[in-house]
């Protein structure tokens, strides 16, 4: 059973029970109610994760102007909620008029059972895969202000970090796949968040993956994501780390870590830009600015036979190089001066 709260909306009696029995083995919570005028008090009650939404209400009108209407007024209170639309047969530019609208989908009566199961069961995907996303860009407002406090610490005024500067610049203006370098403690993840702060995915999400972190067995599920029963604890379907970045900044940091059993896999997805979840045949394209970091020396893994050499050079389209405090003397008053203010309000 899918972990699902679904409300349903229908003038007809009929059609309301007959999709609650339908429904109510394959989803947790199936709310039905036959006046569209009860939608705002059942969205401010309960929370949903899909809405059922029939296009006409008033015997005799077959314009689906209501449907738009209320279509709007959900869409207004949760914007990520996704809405299928049940209409007519016929009223197939009806229903692309009000996708366009931003419905998710939409179903013909008669509807085919397991079609609706299925179209149901995407449409819950799609909530949580966005609620997902949603907690982790509200943590982006902090992390900003965050950053602003961290990247005054790589400020300085000596050649190195002039040079560093300059780099950022001009990589953050592409999409180029960036390799940082450094020995720990030098603020490779700093210089990745203000790559993506300067480029112009800034408004979109950033995500930080610690590879030494993952376990082989749940390398993929983390990644790629999984589907409900990919296995025995996956209870629901999820997002990877991939997607959840998808249009934003995907940071991997301490890439050198990651197993050559594991390398072949990361390759793909970031050769062909799409992404398989674990249980699921279909493929995922998505769209993101890949950097990594490590500080380990990743030519000399290559030699060893420790990392694929063509993973390493899909990642090192664009080094740069973290230098350590010690290669940055001119900076250190300017530093001190820094903690100081930091650390006295």
């Amino acid at each position: 059973m899918t972990p699902a709260r679904i409300l349903v909306i229908d003038d007809n009696v009929q059609i309301l029970e007959s999709l609650r029995l339908l429904l109510k083995d394959e989803f947790e919570a199936i709310d039905i109610i036959p006046k569209p005028a009860r939608i705002t008090e059942m969205l401010w009650r309960n929370t949903y994760d899909v809405v059922m939404l029939d296009m006409n209400f008033v015997m005799g009108e077959t314009s689906g102007n209501e449907g738009i209407f209320w279509l709007n007024e959900i869409k207004k209170r949760d914007p990520l909620l996704p809405v299928i639309l049940i209409t007519a047969y016929g009223d197939i530019e009806l229903a692309v008029k009000a996708i366009r609208k931003g419905a998710f989908d939409f179903i013909s009566k008669p509807w085919d059972p397991e079609k609706l199961i299925v179209t149901l069961n995407n449409a819950y995907r799609l909530r949580k895969s966005g609620q997902e996303v949603k907690k982790l860009k509200s943590k982006q407002v902090q992390l900003s202000e965050d950053l602003d406090r961290e990247f005054r610490m790589l400020h300085g005024s000596s050649e190195v970090m002039t040079d560093l500067m300059k780099t950022v610049d001009r990589v953050a203006a592409t999409d180029a796949n960036v390799l940082i370098l450094g020995e720990n403690g030098t603020g490779k993840e700093v210089i990745a968040r203000e790559i993506h702060r300067r480029s112009n995915r800034s408004d979109q999400i950033f995500v930080g993956v610690d590879m030494g972190s993952l376990s082989e067995t749940l390398f993929e599920s983390e990644m790629f994501g999984h589907v409900k029963g990919a296995f025995t604890d996956a209870r629901e379907d999820r997002a990877g780390r991939f997607e959840i970045a998808d249009e934003g900044t995907l940071f991997l940091d301490e890439i050198g870590n990651i197993p050559v059993s594991l390398q072949s896999k990361l390759l793909q997805v970031i050769q062909n830009r799409e992404l398989i979840r674990v249980g699921d045949p279909h493929a995922i394209k998505i769209d993101i600015r890949l950097i990594t970091a490590t500080n380990r020396s990743l030519k000399k893994m290559v030699e060893q036979g420790s990392f694929r050499e063509d993973l390493y050079y899909r990642l090192n389209t664009v080094a740069i190089e973290a230098p350590p405090l010690r290669a940055r003397g001119e900076d250190v008053v300017l530093l001190g001066k820094t903690f100081l203010e930091e650390y006295s309000r």
